[in-house]
C-alpha cells in the first residue's frame, strides 16, 4: 500500500533544512519502500491557486495561516499502516517536527479494450 509522509515543522524546523536525513533515505531505499519524495522551498516562496466563480485568484505565500508548514514529502510503498508508522518514526524530522501519514487513493485500473 502507498502512503504519503508529509514532513511538517514550525519556524524552528528551518534550522534543520540542510541536515539531510542521517542515513534514513539510504536505509529506506535499501528496504525498497521509498517511491519518491523531495524537500520543499519555504512557504513564503509558495503561490496558492484558487478558482472561485470562474475567477483565478493567486496568493503569494501559503494560503493557510498555521504554525506548522509542510517542509517535504516522501511517498512510500509498504505492507500496511504499522510499517508506515515504523518508517515515519525513524525519520529525523519526527524528532523536531511532525510527520503526517496519509494513505494514497489509488483508483481501480480500468481495462482497455483490445
Amino acid at each position: 500500500m502507498k502512503y504519503l509522509l508529509m514532513i511538517c515543522g514550525d519556524e524552528s524546523a528551518a534550522a534543520h533544512a540542510n541536515d539531510g536525513c542521517g542515513g534514513w533515505t539510504e536505509e529506506m531505499e535499501s528496504r525498497g519502500v521509498v517511491a519518491g519524495g523531495a524537500g520543499l522551498r519555504p512557504p513564503d516562496e509558495a503561490t496558492t491557486v484558487r478558482v472561485r466563480e470562474g475567477e483565478l485568484l493567486l496568493t503569494d505565500g501559503p494560503f493557510a495561516e498555521t504554525k506548522e508548514q509542510i517542509g517535504g514529502f516522501v511517498l512510500i510503498d509498504c505492507a500496511d499502516l504499522d510499517e508506515a508508522i515504523e518508517i515515519a518514526s525513524k525519520h529525523p524530522a519526527a524528532g523536531y517536527g511532525t510527520i503526517e501519514i496519509r494513505p494514497v487513493f489509488e483508483p481501480p485500473v480500468l481495462e482497455r479494450p483490445v
